[in-house]
């Protein structure tokens, strides 16, 4: 067994049994080894980018990492802006990087690089195998490291990778859970909350599962706290039956007036607010200098347990959870914009969808008005790095082959990942991409406009770099050059057809949804 086998093979063992893939030369070896190691799916991304996303949506909605295969330095700095965002979702992933042999590094090869500068900034464990005889072991430790919530980076060097190893694969181990919140800290919570006038609960992170939803509800009954999200939760389950959870506003603004009057906040899986960029006279912090901050969980910690712990302390039991009914959205009539593609969003959606929203302005209604839809789960963009929607699609497709995943996606943050929809058609994998076609950077009109860059209006020239109009994208054509059907939208009755046609059938569809600018 050669080192790449006894890698795939350790891989598998302990349950990483999905790779995304875009390899070179020196990772030839890993790809031979696909056909004599059973058990790993191999999936071909056109661009790591594509593959970094894909296995961000695969981890958020498999609980568990898959494994990239990434070609030297520069194949891992492609795919370095969706391991970043992978990274602020808390999303577990195991990177396989190649590099050349170990004798042929002293002679500096065009593709040479500093793989472990590179990685740095992404990862919380690096590892670089020395010989065939390490990378079995590198490879179960490069698993233990990602967890549940972790990026663990392994350089595969060449001839590490077609080296014998005589001690063949590690077989599989058990994982430690997430470490549990001492009683005496929850105890300490608990009292604070009874004690505050104005207390807020801010759960989010990794994940605001449908149970943990409901028990936060009933905790704020018992405590008379408000109930709140952070902005970007990594996964959410939402629609009727989830418990009212009230988002905190992207706006800084509009964020410090929703925070105004908290005398305690409490944050559960998420750190405590802050605004997303720096603004002229906008404070940083989210919540009032008077407000006393709390954690009762971090993302790496047992949330789950805490909650509970929390919950009985302040007799949540005792409380009924204040839930969302059965209400979907109207059909609408008419122009499409955002407040019409939400609400055909809203009354189409099926029941255990997978929605992955990086619609930016143009699916601003999206989320207010599927509240009330059928039950789903929401994955949001979490590092803020565009270009995650299509790939993480894609993941969340794979991990959950029997669920219909609609992705929200803008037309400028589709052009970075566009590669995505080929991906689709060679899976046959079953999304229906809403594709928000304003022929803008309509995020950046606004932020240019609230930062007071030139009085908050663009010059001819600045305007011409937020513009992506001229020549139009035919994105119809686009994705059917790449084996996924596709429609075109203009009006309300138009997008309805269209999208509950597509929610009634399986396999990879798009959508060109022709909508105005968020500002128009």
């Amino acid at each position: 067994m050669n080192g790449a086998e006894s890698l795939l093979t350790t891989l598998v063992n302990n349950g990483v049994d999905v790779c995304f893939t875009n390899p070179g030369t020196s990772e030839m070896h890993f790809v031979a080894a696909l056909d004599e190691v059973e058990g790993m799916r191999c999936v071909l991304c056109l661009f790591e980018g594509v593959l970094s996303g894909a296995a961000d949506g695969y981890a958020r909605m498999a609980g568990k990492p898959a494994s990239t295969l990434l070609h030297l330095g520069p194949g891992l700095g492609n795919a370095l802006a969706n391991i970043h965002n992978a990274k602020k979702g808390h999303s577990p992933m195991v990177n396989i990087v190649g590099d050349h042999a170990t004798y042929h590094l002293e002679y500096d090869a065009p593709l040479t690089a500093d793989i472990e500068g590179i990685a740095g900034p992404v990862s919380h464990w690096y590892r670089s195998s020395a010989t065939p005889a390490d990378i079995a072991l590198d490879a179960k430790d490069a698993v233990a490291a990602a967890g549940c919530d972790s990026i663990a980076t392994l350089v595969l060097p060449a001839d590490v990778s077609w080296g014998d190893n005589p001690g063949g694969a590690e077989g599989a181990s058990a994982l430690p859970g997430p470490a549990a919140v001492a009683d005496a800290h929850i105890a300490m919570v608990a009292d604070k909350l009874r004690a505050a006038s104005n207390p807020v609960l801010m759960i989010g992170g990794r994940e605001i599962g449908h149970d943990q939803g409901l028990l936060l509800s009933r905790i704020g009954k018992a405590c008379g706290a408000k109930v709140m999200s952070d902005t970007f939760p990594a996964r959410w389950s939402r629609g009727a039956g989830t418990a009212v959870i009230e988002r905190l506003p992207y706006l800084a603004e509009m964020a410090l007036e929703t925070l105004k009057d908290a005398d305690l906040l409490v944050t559960i899986g998420c750190a405590a607010p802050v605004s997303f960029f720096a603004y002229p006279n906008v404070p940083s912090a989210i919540s009032p200098d008077s407000c006393e901050q709390l954690q009762l969980a971090s993302a790496t910690e047992n949330v789950g347990q805490a909650l509970e712990a929390l919950g009985e302390r302040v007799g949540a039991a005792d409380h009924e959870a204040e839930t969302y009914a059965l209400q979907p959205a109207d059909a609408p009539s008419g122009d499409l914009d955002a407040m019409t593609a939400g609400a055909t969003l809203a009354h189409f959606l099926p029941e255990n969808a997978i929605v992955v929203d990086e619609g930016a302005t143009s699916s601003i209604a999206c989320f207010p008005m599927t509240t009330t839809a059928r039950p789903h789960d929401w994955l949001n963009l979490t590092g803020g790095s565009i270009g995650w929607g299509l790939p993480a699609a894609v993941g969340a497709a794979i991990a959950c082959p029997d669920r219909k995943v609609v992705c929200l996606e803008g037309d400028g943050s589709a052009m970075y990942t566009i590669q995505s929809l080929w991906t689709m058609a060679r899976e046959n994998l079953d999304v229906c991409v809403v594709l928000f076609n304003n022929r803008k950077y309509s995020i950046l009109e606004l932020e240019f406009s609230r930062t007071g860059a030139r009085g908050g209006t663009p010059g001819p020239k600045a305007a011409s770099v937020l513009d992506i109009g001229s020549p139009e994208m035919d994105f119809t054509a686009m994705a059917q050059g790449m084996g996924v059907s596709a429609t075109r939208a203009t009006t309300a009755e138009e997008f309805n057809e269209q999208f509950s046609a597509a929610m009634a059938r399986k396999g990879p569809c798009l959508i060109d949804c022709m909508v105005p600018t968020f500002l128009s």
